[in-house]
């Protein structure tokens, strides 16, 4: 059963207090932060199940917070961010974010990605595994194996490496792989996909160095390689 601790970090108090009451009636523990550089300590302590990270923080921006996260979580991160420019987007994205939201928001909508979120990382029913080359994934444990060892990835990185696993050479569009991780009701847009992917081969890279393991076919999406190259 996955936790319903959830930290808003926030530091308008009227976003903040409306996030928090309507995640409360939703049924979720809320806990707000108003400060960037208290999320790191406060996530390693407390390790809540998923956070709402505005990009505008003081004393650390959400972007350096979440880099610093990840360094040691997956916790889900959905970005808060009132930029409408798409590199902010995609570089919180690129920095390991799995959603954001942009202000104005209805506070509805909020809790409905959160839901959305969480689900995707429900604990999975027992599955046959999914072995390509190296890489292993196994349903029950939700978790991806590469010569034996942990690959740590994002709720969204697993189901997209859970996806192209699931039919290797098989081509999929940028849109099937929205409606894989983010669900058939996100609005963002297909460059989303390209950050994720990106994450994706480099984490992917780490562990098999020199072998291209998804493949680009521009103009139409991604395919992981039954027998990747070198």
């Amino acid at each position: 059963m996955v936790g319903r601790d959830i930290l808003v970090a926030e530091d308008e108090v009227k976003i903040a207090e409306i996030l928090q009451d309507y995640l409360k009636k939703a049924g979720y523990r809320v806990a707000c932060l108003d400060r960037g550089d208290l999320v790191v300590p406060y996530v390693r302590q407390k390790q809540p199940t998923l956070i709402l990270l505005d990009l505008m923080l003081p004393g650390m921006d959400g972007m350096e917070v979440c880099r610093e996260v990840r360094k040691f979580s997956e916790v889900p991160i959905i970005m808060i961010t009132a930029r409408v420019e798409e590199i902010d987007r995609l570089l919180g994205l690129e920095l390991g974010a799995d959603d954001y939201i942009c202000k104005p928001f209805s506070p509805r909508e909020v809790v409905a990605r959160v839901k959305a979120v969480l689900r995707r990382i429900q604990a999975e029913p027992a599955g046959k595994k999914l072995v390509v080359g190296e890489l292993n994934l196994i349903p029950e444990a939700h978790q991806v194996l590469i010569g034996g060892q942990e690959l740590k990835l994002t709720p969204c990185e697993y189901n997209l490496l859970k996806t192209l696993l699931s039919q290797p050479n098989r081509i999929f569009s940028r849109n099937e792989l929205i409606n894989v991780t983010q669900g058939y009701d996100f609005e963002g847009y297909e460059r989303t996909i390209d950050s994720h992917i990106k994450n994706l081969r480099k984490k992917i890279a780490g562990y098999l160095p020199g072998q291209e393991v998804i493949s680009t076919i521009y103009g139409v999406g991604y395919k992981l390689n039954a027998s990747p190259s070198k």
